[in-house]
């Protein structure tokens, strides 16, 4: 009984991406969309030299804190907090040891206060009850931790490990994924999936941020601007949104 409620309680919660299947796409055309990201991502990292996270840390706590934050909320809000509250709480048992109405005021202002504050506290614990204090550097144990999934672990893992077991999948990443024609899927893990399965394993690292930086500055959600971006001959979506921008 007690098994069988243990498994219930992980399919209801975080996705076991490996057993998620891929889209199944024809050999041709998953030979035109490796190539294509390629291209992509050469044009990409001319464009972005220096793309990274945009959220500011000096430990792999400290991102891992600053990602879970970051959730609905912009990387800039989150940085302000951040500022104050890794003084104010500046090492993992400092957090295990906070107060959540206390750590809930502290950052209001990321939004979901609540949840995050309960989740950080519970990571906390957790590292310094199971881990020493330390982050563990692998998908498999990140996955495990209280208000981590693997969007988080992922970005931890590329910026404070630089190892790459997999790709972020944050909004922008969801939306020019597919308006690039690289995944049909809506559901994060699978269009994560689907990404592995076409950017080279050496671009996992910066695949995120890369495509980050140009959903921020050229292919915003309400009104991409497909005049100033480098990759539109590559872009499915292209003809699409120029003719709606013209108002034809």
């Amino acid at each position: 009984m007690a098994g069988k409620k243990k498994e219930e309680k992980k399919k209801a919660g975080k996705p076991d991406t490996a057993r998620i299947k891929p889209e199944p796409v024809r050999e041709e055309d998953l030979k035109e969309r490796q190539k294509r990201v390629r291209e992509i991502i050469r044009l990409l990292r001319r464009k972005y030299p220096g793309a990274k996270t945009a959220l500011n840390f000096r430990t792999p706590f400290e991102l891992l804190v600053a990602t879970i934050l970051a959730a609905q909320c912009t990387d800039e809000r989150v940085n302000r907090v951040t500022s104050g509250l890794f003084e104010k709480y500046p090492a993992v048992e400092a957090f295990a040891r906070a107060d959540q109405k206390e750590l809930e005021n502290d950052i209001r202002s990321t939004g979901f206060f609540r949840n995050k504050a309960r989740n950080i506290i519970n990571l906390a614990r957790t590292l310094v009850n199971e881990y020493g204090g330390r982050v563990p550097d692998s998908m498999e144990e990140l996955v495990k931790l209280p208000g981590v999934a693997r969007k988080t672990a992922n970005i931890v893992l590329s910026s404070a490990f630089r190892k790459a077991e997999g790709i972020a999948v944050d909004t922008h990443v969801r939306r020019l994924s597919g308006r690039l024609g690289l995944s049909r899927q809506t559901q994060p893990e699978r269009i994560e999936r689907d990404l592995m399965a076409i950017v080279p394993r050496e671009d996992w690292l910066d695949f995120n941020y890369l495509l980050v930086d140009h959903g921020r500055k050229v292919c915003q959600a309400r009104k991409p601007l497909c005049s100033q971006c480098v990759i539109k001959h590559l872009c499915p979506s292209y003809e699409h949104f120029a003719r709606k921008a013209s108002g034809g």
